[in-house]
């Protein structure tokens, strides 16, 4: 591929690209780039707004360049306070590695397997003498990392940040050094970490690597990222079918976004409705494949006539005169705990038959179920038989 084909296609998504003119070089002059990307393992999902930077990973790799997927394992335990208001919950061990095993595998479904070098960052992160930290801490200043927006808004507001935050930068930063990393990419969110990178490489003595951005997906409630925290995601492994239904819930304004951002395609100049239904179509063939779209549409259009789908489970009711609403919500599957199934109950979002209920306290014959649906949230049914 010529050089200007290979810039199109790295930048066609690029929100920054610092310096311009050294990356422009580096490609010109045939390097095989090491272009990293960093994943703190902190949930057990990757969701379609990380699949946007999963995607510009698999540009540089198409184009003959190595991928190095660096998973945070070490810098999990800290917690990347981009964007945060207060400090991220510390993860046990055995949560990060699971939590890693299902990213790599979600990873794969966007990029080339036999071609992406893993790396964990404990690998180099854990070593460190506090002789080693005290060098890497003369790296920057502390007016330097209080320039940080979400750090100075802290810091105005007089709450609390840690000195383990402060080091977040810093540690992520060392990665690229220990990495060699030519390029790093990530959300526009991640601008300062990708930025103090270069500034530590050069302290080590390094080259300093080139930083791409890519845009912020927003969620499926129109206002913020799409965030597993908030609840706005969609993730890259949802069912089919809730894949389709959360995709249809989409706002009408954010469809040039998701087409272009997820698809590098042009939105079709069709009806709203029929941009989403299409949109849901290539996104759960993207992540399913094509056999599982017409279920998943049919299961959708089951939905809005609130209609159990053909193959919603069937739940067998206890033999006992009656059963309590929330032992029966824990019971489909719907609820992992009894303050979880509350919860829904409470936010209006439980049907047996067509009527909704409202009280958390409730218990109904058996008698009656029998043969009833439960629905639990929009895409959640449930056959009931004794």
């Amino acid at each position: 591929m010529n050089a200007d084909l290979e810039r199109r296609s790295i930048y066609g998504k690029a929100v920054d690209v610092i310096p311009r003119e050294e990356l422009d070089r580096r490609l010109a002059g045939g390097e095989t780039l090491r272009v990293k990307l960093g994943i703190d393992p902190t949930a057990p999902d990757i969701h379609l707004g990380f699949a946007v930077v999963l995607e510009e990973l698999r540009a540089f790799q198409d184009l003959g360049h190595t991928a190095v997927l660096v998973i945070g394992d070490y810098t999990a335990r800290v917690g990347d306070p981009s964007g945060r208001s207060k400090s991220r919950p510390i993860l046990s061990p055995e949560q990060i590695e699971e939590n890693t095993r299902t990213y790599l595998e979600q990873a794969y479904v966007i990029l080339d397997r036999e071609r992406t070098e893993i790396r964990h960052n404990s690998e180099w992160l854990a070593p460190l003498t506090m002789a080693d930290l005290i060098r890497l801490t003369r790296a920057t200043t502390v007016a330097r990392i209080l320039e940080r927006d979400d750090f100075s808004k802290r810091y105005a507001a007089n709450d609390p940040i840690t000195l383990t935050e402060l080091l977040y930068p810093l540690m992520q930063a060392y990665d690229s050094v220990a990495i060699d990393a030519d390029v790093e990419l990530g959300g526009t969110d991640q601008l300062y970490n990708l930025l103090m990178g270069r500034q530590v490489m050069e302290y080590y003595g390094k080259r300093p690597q080139c930083v791409v951005t890519t845009p912020l997906l927003v969620g499926t409630d129109g206002k913020l990222k799409m965030s597993k925290s908030v609840g706005n995601y969609i993730g890259v492994t949802d069912p089919p079918g809730e894949m389709f239904g959360k995709v249809m819930s989409i706002p009408d304004h954010l469809m040039p976004d998701y087409y272009s951002l997820l698809l590098d395609r042009s939105m079709p100049e069709v009806e709203p409705v029929e941009q989403k239904r299409e949109l849901a179509r290539l996104l759960v063939g993207r992540f399913h494949g094509g056999a599982a779209v017409a279920g998943a549409e049919k299961l959708f259009d089951a939905v809005v006539r609130r209609e159990a789908p053909e193959d919603a489970p069937v739940v067998q009711l206890p033999e006992q005169e009656e059963i309590w609403i929330v032992d029966l919500i824990t019971r489909a599957g719907f609820a992992s705990t009894n303050g979880e199934a509350r919860r829904f109950i409470r936010g209006g979002a439980v049907r047996v038959g067509s009527k909704v209920v409202g009280d958390e306290k409730l218990s109904l014959p058996s008698a009656e179920l029998d043969g009833q649906v439960l629905q639990v949230g929009k895409r959640r049914y449930a056959r009931l038989s004794s």
